[in-house]
Parts: C-alpha cells; sequence; structure tokens
C-alpha cells in the first residue's frame, strides 16, 4: 500500500516594522482647536443628526419609568405657581404690587423661563460626566453633550408654553401680537444657559464638586432674579445691580411680551443681551481649551 504525504504551505510571519520605516511624525492627531474658533460651527453642524440623537435620548430618559411621565413638565411649574401665590402673593402682600396681573400668572410668567433656564443649567453642568463612556471611545465635538441637554429642555419649555396661554384665557388676559416676541426671548435665554452650561461643565469635569454646588447656585441666582417679585419693588438706588444679572432683562421682557410694556425693560433687556453673548464666548473659548484633556480625567 501506497502512503501519500500532504505538504501544507507554511507562509513566514511578517517581519516586524522596524522602528527606521515610522514616520516621524503621526500620519492624524485629534485634538481641539488651538486658535480662535470658540464655536466651531461648521464642526458642529457635520454632526448635527448626533446632536438629535442625543437630544432625543435625554429627552426620553428623562421620563423613562415615570408614573405621570411628560405631565411632570405640567406639574411642578403650576405647583410651584400655587406656593408663590399662597405665600408671596397673599401673605406678603405682592398681589398689589403687580399692577393690573394677577400674581398667580404673574410668577406663572417668571417661572416659564427660569424653569427651563434652570433645569438646563443644572443638566449641561452634570452632562459630560454622565456621557463619560462616550467620551473616551469616540471623537466627535464636545459641545455636543450640553448642547443637547439644554435643547432637550426646550421640549419642556414648550409644554409649558402652552400651559401659561391657558391661564392667560382663563385670567382674561388679553392675546396680543407681542407674543411673537417671546421667541427672540426664548433664543436669548437658550444662549444664556448654554454659556452657563459650556463652562459649568467644562469646570465640573476637572473639579467636581460643581455637581454639589449647581443646586446652591440656582437656588441663590433665583432669589436674585425677579421671578418672585416684581424688579420695581427693589430700591432705585439698587435696581443697577439687578439689571447686571442676565436673567432679569430676560424675565422683565417675558412678561411685557404677555401684559403689556413696563418701564426700563429695555435697558434691562440690552444689558441681558451683551451679557449673554460676552458670556457664552468666553465660555466657548475656555471649554475648547480645556477639552482636549477631558478624555484623560474624567
Amino acid at each position: 500500500m501506497n502512503s501519500t504525504t500532504t505538504t501544507k504551505a507554511v507562509h513566514p510571519l511578517p517581519a516586524p516594522i522596524s522602528s527606521d520605516k515610522l514616520p516621524e511624525k503621526p500620519i492624524a492627531t485629534i485634538e481641539s482647536s488651538g486658535s480662535w474658533q470658540a464655536l466651531n460651527l461648521k464642526n458642529i453642524w457635520a454632526y448635527r443628526e448626533l446632536l438629535y440623537f442625543l437630544t432625543w435620548r435625554d429627552v426620553k430618559v428623562r421620563y423613562k419609568q415615570t408614573f405621570l411621565g411628560v405631565l411632570w413638565v405640567v406639574v411642578q411649574p403650576l405647583a410651584t405657581m400655587l406656593i408663590f401665590s399662597l405665600f408671596f402673593g397673599r401673605l406678603a402682600g405682592l398681589n398689589s404690587r403687580t399692577g393690573n396681573v394677577p400674581y398667580s400668572i404673574f410668577a406663572f410668567a417668571g417661572l416659564l423661563p427660569w424653569t427651563y433656564f434652570a433645569n438646563a443649567v443644572t443638566t449641561s453642568g452634570n452632562s459630560l460626566v454622565s456621557s463619560s463612556h462616550l467620551i473616551t471611545k469616540i471623537y466627535f465635538p464636545r459641545m455636543i453633550i450640553p448642547a443637547a441637554a439644554i435643547a432637550a429642555g426646550l421640549v419642556d419649555f414648550a409644554l409649558s408654553s402652552v400651559i401659561l396661554v391657558i391661564l392667560m384665557l382663563g385670567y382674561h388676559v388679553e392675546i396680543t401680537w407681542r407674543l411673537l416676541l417671546l421667541l427672540p426671548l426664548t433664543a436669548l435665554v437658550t444662549l444664556l444657559a448654554l454659556g452657563v452650561g459650556l463652562l459649568l461643565s467644562a469646570i465640573n469635569v476637572k473639579y467636581r464638586d460643581i455637581r454639589h454646588a449647581l443646586p446652591f447656585l440656582v437656588q441663590i441666582w433665583m432669589f436674585a432674579s425677579p421671578v418672585i417679585y416684581p424688579t420695581t419693588l427693589v430700591p432705585k438706588q439698587w435696581q443697577w445691580l439687578i439689571a447686571l444679572n442676565p436673567m432679569t432683562g430676560i424675565i422683565d421682557g417675558f412678561r411685557s411680551a404677555l401684559f403689556g410694556a413696563r418701564e426700563g425693560v429695555g435697558r434691562a433687556l440690552l444689558t441681558s443681551i451683551i451679557v449673554t453673548l460676552v458670556l457664552l464666548l468666553v465660555s466657548a473659548f475656555a471649554f475648547r481649551r480645556m477639552e482636549k484633556d477631558f478624555a484623560d480625567i474624567i
């Protein structure tokens, strides 16, 4: 019997790459730009689909496994309005300081932009730390994460605005063309939330104290803003100081668009626009300077 032998071809292992053949410089480097491109809108626009999906994810996660679901959007400002109306409207006597506008709807008009701003700042300030699994794995503009948290809050803001219109009809407040002014005012409070959120989220990556300080900061900021009280309640010699708070012009602007023009709103609103734009540019620049280290220290 003849035996047959099978010969297998042996492929030699590839020779190790000599260090002499490696390029002297990296072929591609992913890093934040060192030039003055604070927002880099072109790069963010290229990742607009990621911004959309992260925004939608934040909306779904917020009400996942909740009993009331999106009704929390209505419960929070309405419950706060009722508490303010009882303690500040009646007991503190602010009903007589709001003119012809009932204090309940006066307070709700201030709570509408403030609630959106406060929630947007809180969620965006913690957004980078809570998304560490994304930052350490793939590259994308890091600004998208806090921006998505702020954009998700616009859904709650839109639903609360419907409740405001219903309250205006219930209190027989005239609805005029001035309601269109709410659109640029909403854009302004969104830019302000973005400026504050970018700065706090970047600092929070390195100093986790921000997570604990945020609720206290938001609470103090609310009392420094004319949410509960009208601006006219502040002594005239101190009104310039409260006008430096960008939320003052925004809240007074909301009330002027809903109930009619008020004294000094134009100056306060101009101050809010200037402070918001400066804060946004400074925050964006600081964010871009710090984001190169996010993946290493988060």
